[in-house]
């Protein structure tokens, strides 16, 4: 049975590109097109098979990526979303990870970490590149229950997890930004991580934060 995969994206040249690609994919097949989320909606509605993962451009007219993707998770929780952008901002990628992306892909992703994402994303509900590119991901994942967070580590990764900068982070918290860079480095490793983008999504997964 084919992962049945559903786009949405203003720019119609992309999205007939990307649908071309992706039906070249094992066991993948693009079944919907939509322009933005207010015409995904109405394809939604008069359609009786809904797509198991949908790619969800940021930027779009009338209705955005976030709106988008906020609507798709109320109405149809079963279907898991990845964000498909040009938009590498960390506040965008926090926003349509809060929104219920479990995974964001920039739109210049080679053909064959794409095809990659969508089979994992189908199958574990989760993507970060970060991890599919570290020989310690499989071993992390098994002794998940040994990582451990102090109590200022964990204020400080629930605040990396909303629009706040660093500098902001270290005033609220009434330290250094030398002793934040300390902290987000600490958790980096720990998470194995080297990013905020994949910083928040791995405390996502791994349920050390709820957004």
């Amino acid at each position: 049975m084919k992962i049945k995969i559903g786009l949405v994206d203003d720019h119609q040249l992309f999205s007939k590109s990307l649908t071309l690609l992706i039906n070249t994919f094992k066991d993948c097949e693009v079944i919907l097109n939509a322009r933005n989320g207010k015409d995904l909606q109405e394809k939604f509605e008069s359609r009786s098979q809904l797509p198991d993962i949908m790619l969800v451009d940021v930027e779009m007219p009338v209705m955005n990526g976030i709106d988008t993707a906020r609507w798709i998770k109320k109405t149809h929780p079963n279907i898991r979303l990845v964000a498909l952008s040009m938009n590498a901002q960390e506040q965008i990628i926090i926003d349509m990870i809060k929104a219920g992306c479990c995974s964001y892909l920039l739109k210049e992703t080679a053909p064959e970490e794409l095809e990659h994402a969508l089979h994992e994303v189908y199958r574990k509900s989760y993507y970060n590149s970060e991890l599919s590119k570290s020989y310690l991901s499989t071993l992390i994942t098994n002794q998940e229950g040994l990582i451990q967070l102090n109590e200022r580590e964990r204020e400080f990764l629930n605040l990396a997890c909303t629009e706040l900068t660093y500098r902001q982070i270290a005033t609220q918290m009434n330290l250094t930004e030398r002793t934040i860079d300390g902290y987000r480095e600490s958790i980096f490793k720990k998470l194995n991580t080297i990013s905020r983008t994949g910083m928040v999504l791995e405390a996502v997964r791994r349920g050390l934060v709820k957004i």
